[in-house]
């Protein structure tokens, strides 16, 4: 086994789900697309897991917990476990990236959890 998975997106999926596909142990992420007009069919949000959306490609708009903001490609939205949300597309449909983790389970990143390995050389 190795220490990394790879996995392709196939381009025409209207959602994808990487935590089997990469054997994900720490979040849960997933590609979605939405066509004109779409929306997700429910309202919902979690017990424990915060979300954070990455728009792509087109735009839409986001109800959460009452308020509704616009989405566009390029947006990062982060948004805590007990937010009711749900999700629009616009005219033009909606690409984005959802990911999905405990709220308050970052301990490190980049800077405190990263190692420089100055004996390997990589190119």
């Amino acid at each position: 086994m190795s220490n990394y998975a790879k996995y392709s997106l196939q381009t025409d999926a209207i959602r994808t789900e990487l935590h089997d596909e990469l054997n994900l142990t720490g979040c849960e992420i997933s590609c979605n697309q939405m066509p004109a007009g779409a929306a997700v069919p429910f309202v919902h949000k979690h017990k424990e897991n915060e979300e954070v959306y990455l728009i792509t490609q087109g735009g839409g708009e986001f109800y959460l917990d009452g308020d509704i903001i616009s989405l566009q490609a390029g947006d990062c939205v982060r948004v805590d476990p007990s937010c009711a949300r749900c999700l629009r597309a616009g005219p033009d449909g909606i690409t984005y990236f959802c990911i999905q983790t405990k709220a308050g389970s970052l301990e490190h990143f980049t800077s405190s959890d990263g190692e420089l390995c100055p004996d390997i050389k990589a190119f």
